[in-house]
């Protein structure tokens, strides 16, 4: 199958789906099959735009079915758009496969438009290239002018909070002996169904975008928990010219994690990544709005520390001391 071939594979199966999904190619002028497309942005906002790349043994284990590499190549860029308050519009694929393979491609893009038809998203071109298994989205989406949330405006006096929970999908790469725990110590027997549970985290993360454009006027700040809760706030921080503090007993926990690793659970809460949800800061007198909100936006957020004059993240164990970790999360060449 030559490239045109595989090409004219995804362009065909994004048009299919794209057909149930609402929304879907509102503003495209042209789509998949020219040198570029041709967008039109709505009048009154302004263009997020967004891009990742996935690589197989750094992103994902080799061996990663390929329609989970799909959901996940398009949910940490959805993450980013949900971080911004931004509504998904378009995105672009540029795929690299050590060989041509259809049947590959074809599930790769069954996961890939399972996650576009949660939200509206239109596949509008891309590219496709011989070399090591490396998937590349750009992803952009629309914002009202002057009103995406941002990393810049955390303000002393803000709480934080964290959507969902975390270190899930650090424990499935633990238990699947992909990292090591952070603790040096050996890893708990994990019953299966549990283990499975969490390694469908890991895989297919849902990027928060309803709570995200739910959080606009009422967030200050917010950045998406990819690198590390402790790394991704820190972000915030440096940006904002703020400090934080963290209560690491506060930390949202699944089930799951709970009965697998108990009190050993703190590094990957804290460090881990891969979690894709939303650590954002609001004012503490909006505290009851911001639930209200995200209640209404079908997820769970937690109160998980505060912004302070300073600079840096602390985080804090029970009793007030300052817990300390090797590292605050993931970082490349690092």
């Amino acid at each position: 199958m030559a490239e045109f071939d595989l090409i004219a594979l995804i362009r065909s199966r994004a048009a299919a789906s794209a057909g149930s999904m609402p929304g879907s190619g509102e503003g495209v002028v042209l789509g998949i099959g020219d040198d570029a497309a041709l967008l039109r942005m709505p009048a009154g906002h302004e263009l997020v735009v967004t891009a990742d790349t996935l690589n197989e043994g750094v992103h994902f284990p080799a061996g990663t079915a390929p329609a989970d590499i799909g959901w996940k190549a398009l949910a940490v860029n959805l993450s980013d758009l949900a971080s911004m308050g931004a509504r998904p519009a378009w995105c672009t694929l540029s795929l690299s496969l050590p060989r041509e393979d259809a049947g590959w491609v074809s599930a790769f893009v069954d996961g890939f438009q399972e996650l576009a038809a949660m939200h509206g998203i239109a596949l509008v071109g891309g590219d496709t290239t011989r070399g090591p298994l490396s998937i590349a989205v750009t992803a952009m989406g629309w914002v009202e002018c002057g009103a995406a949330l941002r990393r810049d405006r955390a303000r002393p006096g803000d709480d934080v909070w964290v959507s969902g929970t975390l270190g899930d999908a650090a424990a499935s790469l633990a238990l699947d002996g992909h990292v090591p725990p952070a603790s040096g110590e050996p890893l708990p027997a994990v019953d299966p169904a549990i283990a499975a549970w969490l390694g469908d985290r890991l895989r297919r993360p849902l990027p928060r975008v309803a709570a995200g454009r739910a959080l606009m006027g009422l967030a200050h700040a917010c950045v998406d928990v990819s690198d590390g809760l402790l790394a991704d706030l820190g972000h915030v921080c440096e940006r904002s010219g703020v400090g934080a503090e963290v209560w690491l007993e506060r930390l949202p926990a699944s089930v799951a994690l709970q009965r697998a690793f108990g009190a050993r659970r703190t590094s990957f809460q804290a460090t881990g990544g891969d979690d894709y949800e939303l650590c954002f800061t609001a004012p503490a007198n909006l505290r009851e709005p911001v639930s209200l909100a995200l209640e209404q936006a079908g997820v769970e957020a937690t109160r998980i520390g505060r912004i302070v004059a300073g600079e840096g993240v602390r985080a804090l164990a029970a009793d007030g001391t300052q817990w300390r970790s090797p590292q605050s999360g993931y970082v490349h060449f690092g």
